[in-house]
């Protein structure tokens, strides 16, 4: 039975915008630094009517670094952290594909927005997903949602990207303090 009630979310990149992104991967808990705000963001977060949802690609299962249940437990450790210091994450999304392999849930494609969007009643039109790269932007166009990029993890790299193309087009925050200010502002006044 389709639920009558739909939610707005947050969907969040993990690596670049909650957690310090790695050139080889985030493999191991004690590789996981949470970048500066992130917890306090993500407390903000909490007190708002939005779904929070990670998305992340996480090649390294793909590659054979690491097994899928290793890293579904790691990511279940930073989730659990956050709900520690009074954040939460509602669900999430681990795309196990590598970077050479074409899926529909591995961003820029928008699978595991719309896989959510079917799993938890989700309102694209009111959502937001705040990412640090290119790719994460593409992916929240592609399932119609309002794009944030960040300057945190690889963002810098991508500024002039999405400024510059009318069709990648979104304001862009210093970290996901500044990005959950500014969504948490429009939910107090709506």
């Amino acid at each position: 039975m389709q639920s009558l009630h739909s939610y707005p979310a947050i969907f969040l990149d993990r690596d670049g915008v909650v957690i310090e992104n790695r050139a080889d991967y985030v493999k191991s808990w004690d590789e996981v630094t949470f970048i500066s705000g992130a917890i306090s963001a993500l407390r903000l977060l909490a007190a708002s009517p939005y779904r929070i949802i990670f998305i992340t690609n996480q090649a390294l299962i793909g590659r054979g670094i690491r097994s899928a249940e290793h890293i579904e437990a790691l990511h279940a450790q930073i989730v659990n952290e956050i709900f520690r210091q009074g954040g939460r994450i509602d669900a999430s999304y681990i795309c196990p594909h590598a970077s050479n392999v074409i899926s529909n849930c591995r961003k820029p494609a928008p699978g595991m927005l719309l896989q959510a969007q079917n799993e938890h009643q989700i309102d694209l039109a009111q959502s937001f997903l705040i990412g640090d790269n290119v790719t994460d932007i593409q992916a929240g166009k592609a399932a119609k949602v309002t794009t944030l990029l960040v300057k945190t993890g690889w963002g810098t790299q991508f500024i002039n990207q999405v400024q510059n193309d009318p069709l990648l087009k979104s304001p862009v925050f210093e970290d996901i303090h500044e990005a959950a200010q500014f969504i948490f502002q429009g939910a107090i006044s709506a």
